[in-house]
């Protein structure tokens, strides 16, 4: 596929199989990717790569390498409230139990312990990118960078006080100050995150509107989440929230619109010609009974979908494999088309989708020469992986996190053999630990029954 050059490479990884995701469909047989300053400089058959030198070689002969997975949206920190708030409808959900611990738990202490476990837990099944958007944002950054995975970092915008700010103005203030912290970042980028349409004024939208285009980042915004979102805009000013939004000058190929369970035709049509994205979170849309993304007319109307696992609070788990495999089958149901979304536009949707949504597809989603070598390498010895007829069904139809073995960010190793190189595990569970056993000296709340 491409010439060596005659200097010493930093990294040869080795595969059985390598999936590029672009061009789409591709599954490359006993091939290897060059690494060189961060880079894929060239994926040649593994026989050629043999023969040349690298500072470090991976041969990984029962695995396919594939790009690394992107998870386009989610609050990693509330991964210390797992199994906390189920089996509740969204409303309830933040009203009798997020909003209730997050005023007595959420601190800079706790943003830091829990983006440690979301951390470990995202590299572990593979994500090599992130999206988030919770409170303490310069905090799960700082993470981000030290533990050497890339991230997109959407700082929250409210209207009302919480612990990371009193008012818009200053969650602004805030997400512009980590915007100039971080803008020379390789790995770190940033964007606003207006929460939702009905937790955002209409003056806070047209300005972060200015700022998103003066900076050139994305907005990150819950959009059209349940049918009664809906229900309350219409009652409350006459417009479905994506109407009012595209009023505000805010659609734009800039907007991730997260959930989006509830599009009308024409608006996705809309969301295609202004050139939005649509972030899916099938577990937890399921999970919170809040709707179904319409993946296959979203795509037949060639609007790009990425997909998110959005927080533990509400999914429970950060594995995008798991994510994929549910949109897949899902998006067949839903169409009552088993063709609706097939396993090559899963695949895309995990790895290259996102990284369109969060402006990085010049750069990672797929293994092609000259983008950065953030890779995930999967075991093909699990039974369900067996017989190995086709290595894309396989990987969207019968894989998990659990088979990830090895990833890369910049050709910087973050999993090797299945073990953290950039995080300390046992602190991640010594601090989880803690937090579990602050919860459980709230006597007065009872969780789970």
């Amino acid at each position: 596929m491409n010439s060596i050059s005659q200097a010493e490479a930093d990294l040869i990884i080795e595969a059985a199989f390598l999936i590029p995701v672009n061009p789409g469909g591709r599954v490359f047989r006993d091939h290897s990717v060059i690494v060189n300053d961060k880079r894929i400089t060239a994926i040649v058959p593994s026989s050629e790569a043999r023969e040349h030198s690298a500072k470090t070689k991976v041969c990984l002969p029962n695995h396919v390498l594939m790009p690394g997975l992107v998870n386009a949206h989610g609050h990693i920190a509330m991964s210390l409230f797992r199994g906390m708030a189920d089996d509740i409808s969204l409303k309830d959900w933040l009203e009798t139990r997020i909003w209730p611990l997050e005023s007595e738990y959420v601190s800079r202490e706790f943003v830091r312990d829990g983006a440690m476990l979301a951390l470990a837990e995202m590299i572990s099944t593979g994500t090599t990118c992130f999206a988030d958007m919770y409170f303490f944002a310069d905090e799960v950054a700082r993470i981000a960078r030290d533990c050497h995975i890339r991230a997109q970092i959407a700082s929250p915008v409210l209207e009302f006080p919480s612990v990371w700010a009193q008012d818009a103005d200053e969650y602004i203030y805030k997400a512009i100050q980590i915007h100039d912290d971080y803008r020379s970042s390789e790995l770190v980028s940033t964007a606003f995150g207006p929460h939702a349409p009905y937790t955002v004024s209409d003056e806070s939208v047209v300005r972060i509107a200015a700022l998103a285009e003066e900076l050139d980042v994305p907005i990150h915004m819950h959009l059209h989440e349940t049918a009664q979102e809906i229900i309350d805009a219409v009652a409350t000013d006459g417009r479905r929230p994506l109407k009012r939004m595209q009023d505000l000058g805010i659609i734009s190929p800039r907007l991730l619109c997260v959930h989006a369970t509830q599009l009308l035709t024409k608006e996705m049509a809309l969301l295609a010609k202004q050139g939005a994205s649509v972030i899916h979170c099938p577990s937890s849309n399921m999970k919170l009974a809040s709707g179904f993304c319409e993946v296959g007319q979203l795509l037949h109307h060639r609007v790009n979908v990425a997909l998110g696992t959005d927080g533990a609070a509400s999914n429970n788990d950060l594995d995008i494999f798991g994510e994929m495999h549910l949109m897949a089958l899902i998006a067949k149901a839903i169409a009552n088309d088993a063709a609706a979304v097939n396993a090559q536009q899963a695949l895309e949707i995990a790895t290259l989708n996102g990284a369109k949504a969060l402006g990085l597809d010049s750069e990672i989603g797929s293994i092609e020469t000259g983008k950065f070598a953030d890779l995930c390498a999967v075991s093909l010895t699990p039974l369900s992986m067996m017989p190995l007829n086709n290595p894309i069904s396989h990987l969207v139809y019968a894989c998990n996190g659990s088979y990830v073995s090895h990833v890369w960010v910049g050709g910087t190793p973050l999993l090797s053999d299945g073990e953290l190189q950039t995080l300390d595990l046992a602190l991640v569970m010594a601090r989880a630990e803690y937090w579990q056993k602050q919860f459980s000296l709230q006597s007065n709340m009872s969780f789970g029954k």
